[in-house]
């Protein structure tokens, strides 16, 4: 083995050192300390020197126990080196040896890392050297958390109150933990200010420290603001981390109260909703907010009192009191409410008056109110006076009528009242309208109107030209009165309308004409005209009059465009012709003004036509109908005359030479040309003239 063949190498050198009297020298230098954070690697450096170099030397670590002893935890020889077993750095450590310096390595370093290491140096000679380094190990906490009461504060509590608490863990070396008011420090100051810390050692061998803050409080904490902050050492540094801000609720008496109409803003009328509010510089919560108005005590909810539909009563002064119930101490203030009104108007004379027409008219209107006030009389929805008083210098009927006073508040929105006056005017009446009527009628059944003014109300009475009295419905109007008759008529007659009172009267002439249902009369008359029993007829954008006398029947097949077709018949037995007719775009009218008229049993055919068959005479008006027919009489009496002067020229050879017999489906039709077929009984053929005086033969038709 190698050992027994140095054994006897080493002995001889160790003699040989000795006969020559020459000990190696040996030196240690090494840092007083070095810092590291947790769970870093740390590097304790062991600088020595020899004389004998690196061949005989020893290098062992160590680190010193509580108890003072050492613990070796690392040993290098010249030929072995290997970490000591069931060591706390057995497989943490490692030695590094480069030249003069030995570098132990301790990884993932902890708290319990915090000893103090050795190093030792020894050569072949009994000669050794030491070094010492102690190993510091830094932790920085977490962040504080701080917590404040959650309960408010009184400044009336006479010991110091908790403000909060303030933590923070797993530190080493131990945090420290300063309390701050408004960026002030808060330091232990007896009965006022008390700062208590509790610290705890984790099973990591980590600090954790709770800091809590007691104080006495005072009004102007309610604004304060209060944090901690934690001091920690790091390597080669002090650091510090400040807390969240907190606040606290205080508790104090109030030294004022303040009460105020919150609702509605500036004047306050009858009718309103008041609303007042109550309030003071104090937030004590056990306490009691009342109002009290004239001995009647009102309770208070979220310091608002609110009363609606307020009189005049509800004004004065209103008192607001704080009761603290603890101590029961009180403070009150006040303040004076107004509330405006405006009573009911109130008109003199009242309800009605009566005055003799020429008379003056005097009324007043007043309103009693708190305030200012203006006064407006209206009639009829129409400004008639301003002020209290209505004065009319002379009076007529027209001034009688509904009188409205209105009474308002200028510098108060919607304050106003009114009342209303009857002005009646004595006097005769006086009756709508003209003093003689002109009424025609188509109708046997008349109604008639009469309205009269005056007061007292008229009684109005009918009468006719023939002495008869006639029975009437009256009623009472707002200026006089109103009577409606009605009666039937056979004639032309006269109707008289009577208003009478105490003071006079009033008649209206009501002449009624009757017009009796009248027809279109016959164009013309012609002689020696004879009559088929059959025609067909092809007219186009002409008038066609067909007028049919007594005891006349006579079918025909016609076709008509754009005309208008227009049959008469004036006579009793009469049956207008049978016949086979087509229209288009035509207007058809058929007349009967008398009994015992047939309308013909006709196959007609429509083709966009307007059929009138009137078989009353219509109600028309004398403004209107009367005007249309006298204006359709002169109108046919005038083509009649035409007409005549036509055939005349043409019997004569003035117009169109008397060629002979011309085509009449070639003529040149016109919309103001009027074609007229006449029908006697005595004779035996038809003509159709046109504008030339032509004789058309029925097959040329």
């Amino acid at each position: 083995m190698a050992l027994p063949d140095t054994a006897p190498l080493l002995v001889g050198l160790l003699l040989l050192f000795h006969a020559f009297g020459a000990w190696a020298i040996v030196e240690v230098n090494m840092e007083d300390k070095v810092e590291v954070m947790a769970g870093e690697t740390a590097q304790i450096t062991c600088m020595f020197t020899t004389d004998e170099g690196l061949g005989g030397t020893t290098i062992q670590w160590f680190y010193v126990l509580p108890n003072k002893e050492r613990q070796r935890i690392y040993n290098k020889e010249p030929m072995h080196e290997a970490a000591e077993q069931n060591t706390l750095f057995t497989h943490r450590i490692s030695l590094n040896v480069s030249g003069t310096a030995a570098v132990l390595a301790i990884r993932d370093v902890g708290v319990r890392d915090n000893l103090e290491f050795i190093c030792v140096i020894k050569t072949l000679t009994p000669e050794e050297a030491e070094g010492r380094t102690q190993l510091k190990v830094f932790k920085s906490p977490t962040f504080p958390t701080i917590e404040a009461v959650e309960t408010g504060i009184s400044v009336n509590e006479e010991a110091p109150s908790k403000i909060g608490s303030c933590r923070v863990k797993n530190g080493y070396p131990k945090p420290n933990i300063t309390w701050y008011r408004n960026n002030m420090p808060l330091r232990n100051t007896p009965r006022e200010v008390v700062v208590t810390s509790r610290t705890t050692i984790e099973s990591s061998g980590l600090f954790s420290v709770q800091s809590e803050l007691t104080m006495k409080v005072k009004k102007e904490d309610k604004d304060a603001v209060f944090y901690c902050e934690v001091i920690y050492v790091v390597p080669g540094a002090t650091k510090m981390t400040e807390s969240q801000h907190i606040n606290i609720t205080v508790y104090y008496l109030p030294t004022e109260v303040n009460i105020w109409v919150e609702s509605p803003k500036g004047n306050i009328k009858e009718g309103d909703t008041l609303e007042l509010r109550c309030d003071n510089n104090g937030n004590y919560p056990s306490s009691i907010t009342t109002i009290k108005h004239q001995n009647s005590e009102y309770s208070v909810e979220n310091k608002t009192m609110v009363r609606t539909n307020v009189k005049r009563l509800d004004g004065g002064v209103y008192e607001c009191t704080f009761l603290e119930t603890d101590n029961f101490e009180e403070i009150s203030g006040s303040t004076k409410v107004s509330v405006n009104y405006l009573e009911s108007a109130v008109i003199t004379p009242k309800d009605s008056i009566a005055v003799m027409e020429g008379e003056e008219l005097k009324a007043s209107c007043n309103a009693l109110s708190s305030l200012q006030t203006s006064t407006t009389w209206f009639k009829n929805e129409k400004l008639v006076s301003k002020g209290n008083t209505l004065s009319v210098k002379s009076a007529t009927l027209e001034t009688a009528g509904m009188y409205k006073c209105v009474v308002t508040v200028p510098e108060m929105e919607g304050m106003k009242t009114s009342s209303t006056l009857q002005v009646n005017v004595k006097g005769s009446p006086q009756i709508l309208g003209p003093d003689v009527q002109e009424v025609e009628t188509y109708e046997t059944t008349v109604n008639l109107t009469c309205s009269a003014t005056g007061f007292p109300a008229p009684t109005i009475m009918w009468t006719t030209s023939d002495g008869k009295n006639l029975n009437a419905l009256q009623t009472e109007t707002e200026d006089g009165a109103q009577s409606v008759v009605t009666f039937k008529i056979t004639s032309n007659v006269k109707v008289f309308c009577n208003a009478s009172n105490d003071f006079g009267s009033k008649v209206v002439e009501f002449n009624i004409k009757t017009i009796l249902n009248t027809t279109l009369t016959t164009i013309t008359s012609m002689p020696t005209i004879s009559t088929t029993t059959r025609s067909t007829t092809t007219i186009s954008s002409d008038t066609v009059v067909h007028t049919t006398p007594t005891t006349t029947t006579t079918t025909s097949t016609n076709t008509i465009t754009d005309d208008t077709v227009i049959y008469n018949t004036s006579t009793t037995n009469t049956t207008i012709p049978s016949t086979n007719i087509t229209f288009i775009n035509d207007t058809v009218i058929y007349n009967t003004s008398t009994t015992n008229t047939t309308i013909p049993s006709t196959n007609i055919t429509f083709i966009n036509d307007t059929v009138q068959t009137p078989t009353k005479s219509p109600n028309i008006k004398k403004e209107s109908k009367g005007f249309v027919i006298a204006i359709i009489i002169i109108a046919i009496f005038l083509l009649a005359i035409l007409g005549s002067v036509l055939y005349f020229l043409y019997k004569k050879g003035r117009i169109c030479g008397r060629s002979g017999k011309q085509d009449f489906s070639k003529r040149k039709s016109s919309k103001d040309n009027i074609v007229v077929e006449m029908k006697s009984d005595n004779t035996e053929e038809a003509i159709l003239l046109g504008v030339n005086g032509e004789k058309q033969q029925p097959n040329d038709q």
